[in-house]
């Protein structure tokens, strides 16, 4: 039976119109004087790009030919193999087929050696070599690869030597460590908020959010959900024997160059404890005003008000809906030799140079309650609160707005309006209420388009663009845009994040509502007539300059409650 006769790497090129016969001729002639291959000479004498030699030794070999670009390599699959093996082999795992076998990125058609140590040191699991080209591989293991990831001074109940307990650990503590390492690094260079690690009956999901959308990982074994969920409480300095009651703490890392904060929260659930990790960047909160996406009306009104010598100023909201930053930007900005800024919060998320911040503590008796008295005898002349939870921290907040200070909290309700009904039934005097707020901010974060990709959307949905209050005029005279999905933005759409606000500046005329505890409809009615524009109507806004998608701000606003002009 005769054998298929292989055709030579230089002869599919030149079918494929990449290079030319004399092309492959002249790099013949190199690799016999510099005794190399000939793809390396073919891309040393720039006849071809390494992406198009690896395509053709795959076709060459017959094997799967896969793009760095836009593979995502998941950190339980990394977490697999040393990160010397890869380095040494310069080989990436990538996923598993439809088999369930794992697929090997590797730079060499001929690398069997490479194959058959993985596949040893993974006690001989099926493993499928898939071709990618060496430049992108290298690319990839050089910025991810042994990223540098220290833990931080023992501020935070971590230090620099972290002791692990044998016993909890168990035998698979090396790798356990590097899986731990490698979720936390994947989290944050993908921009997360948040990471979840969730027990479930047979497995333990580990998801990111990100934009503000929760994003599922590949899942952990759960033979490991114990060492793992140990390792998160170790990192965080939590007890490792206490798992029957809620338990909170914090890392701080160092990643790729930059110091992040994680605050740790264990939750005992059906299943076991669940972990989640906040992750907090210190410049989150140095975004600056005019990057938080305000309209320049909003902008500038916003500017005076934070401005003004005394009042309370509260910014309102769901969590994770931006306020905090929001506030610290206000305070970066108001950061100056000449003013005394004081805050009270729990936990301090950001470390600010030049303000003083106070931390929480009611274990010792350290209440907002507390430290807000005491601010006061310290003569500041801006003042945060990091939230208004209940009468008393309400009381004394108005007490220190009335007696020449700004001040400024937070507030969890749906819309600006709100917050004044919402501090009367706390128990605040209405005439309290009417003479102490300056202005109330709602807010909520959208997701942006992603710039990579965006594109115009030809057909958008009309249903969604009806329950935003779009007139058939006003879709006929618009362009919209979305987006198409590239590796940036994960094949989302979307990248990043910013605001739309609601602003309610106080009047006269508010003032003497709220002093009536007239309805909350009829003060909504008021401020839009006074010139406050809705959350929805900034969104809208965002809309129409190709910042956002109608579908994003349905998702994020209730058009279903108010319609056309409101929330």
């Amino acid at each position: 039976m005769a054998v298929k006769q292989r055709k030579r790497l230089g002869e599919y090129l030149q079918e494929w119109g990449a290079v030319t016969a004399e092309g492959v001729n002249e790099a013949v002639a190199h690799m016999l004087e510099h005794n190399c291959r000939i793809g390396e000479a073919m891309v040393a004498l720039d006849l071809v790009d390494e992406e198009d030699i690896a395509k053709a030794l795959a076709v060459q070999y017959d094997m799967e030919y896969v793009d760095m670009n836009v593979v995502t390599v998941s950190a339980s699959d990394m977490a697999l193999i040393p990160d010397e093996m890869i380095k040494r082999y310069q080989v990436l795992p990538i996923g598993r087929d439809d088999q369930g076998r794992l697929q090997l990125a590797v730079t060499d058609p001929l690398s069997f050696e490479a194959v058959e140590t993985v596949q040893f040191k993974l006690n001989g699991e099926k493993i499928v070599p898939v071709l990618a080209s060496r430049k992108a591989v290298e690319s990839y293991i050089n910025s991810n690869v042994g990223v540098e990831v220290s833990l931080g001074p023992g501020q935070y109940g971590v230090g620099d030597q972290i002791d692990t307990d044998e016993g909890e650990m168990d035998e698979e503590a090396a790798p356990i460590v590097k899986l731990v390492t490698a979720i936390i690094t994947e989290a944050v260079q993908m921009r997360s908020s948040d990471i979840h690690i969730e027990p479930m009956t047979d497995r333990v999901r580990v998801r990111y959010r990100v934009d503000g959308v929760c994003i599922k990982r590949d899942d952990i074994p759960k033979r490991l959900q114990g060492p793992v969920i140990n390792r998160f409480k170790i990192l965080a300095g939590l007890d490792l024997s206490e798992k029957r009651i809620p338990l909170d703490g914090r890392i701080k890392m160092r990643i790729a160059q930059s110091d992040i904060d994680f605050r740790v929260s264990s939750l005992p659930s059906y299943h076991g404890e669940s972990i989640v990790l906040r992750i907090l960047r210190g410049d989150a909160a140095k975004l600056g005003l005019a990057n938080l996406g305000f309209e320049d009306e909003d902008y500038q009104r916003f500017r005076r008000l934070i401005k003004r010598p005394n009042g309370i100023f509260l910014v309102t909201g769901p969590t994770g809906s931006g306020k905090t930053t929001t506030l610290y930007s206000a305070l970066n900005e108001m950061n100056r030799p000449d003013r005394k800024i004081i805050t009270a919060e729990d936990p301090v998320e950001y470390n600010f140079t030049g303000i003083n911040q106070c931390q929480v503590r009611e274990k010792i008796g350290l209440t907002f309650t507390a430290i807000l008295r005491s601010m006061l005898r310290q003569a500041p002349n801006v003042i945060l609160v990091g939230e208004i939870r209940d009468m008393e921290v309400a009381d004394v907040a108005i007490q220190a707005a009335l007696t020449g200070h700004l001040v400024f909290s937070t507030l969890h309700t749906n819309d600006a309006p709100s917050a004044l009904t919402r501090l009367i039934d706390m128990g605040v005097k209405p005439f309290l209420v009417a003479s102490s707020i300056q202005a109330v901010m709602a807010q909520r974060l959208v997701r942006r388009i992603c710039p990579e990709c965006r594109v115009t959307d030809p057909d958008p949905d009309p249903h969604v663009l009806r329950m935003l209050g779009f007139t058939a005029d006003q879709i006929a005279g618009m362009t919209f845009y979305k987006g198409a999905g590239c590796k940036r933005c994960g094949g989302s759409g979307y990248h990043g994040r910013q605001g739309i606000f609601e602003m309610m500046e106080m009047t006269s005329t508010l003032r003497q509502m709220a002093f009536n505890r007239e309805p909350l409809a009829k003060i909504r009615q008021a401020a839009i007539a006074s010139g406050m524009k809705t959350l929805l109507d900034d969104g809208k806004v965002k809309i129409r300059n190709g910042i956002t998608t109608a579908e994003e701000l349905v998702r994020i606003t209730q058009v279903a409650e108010y319609g056309s002009t409101e929330e």
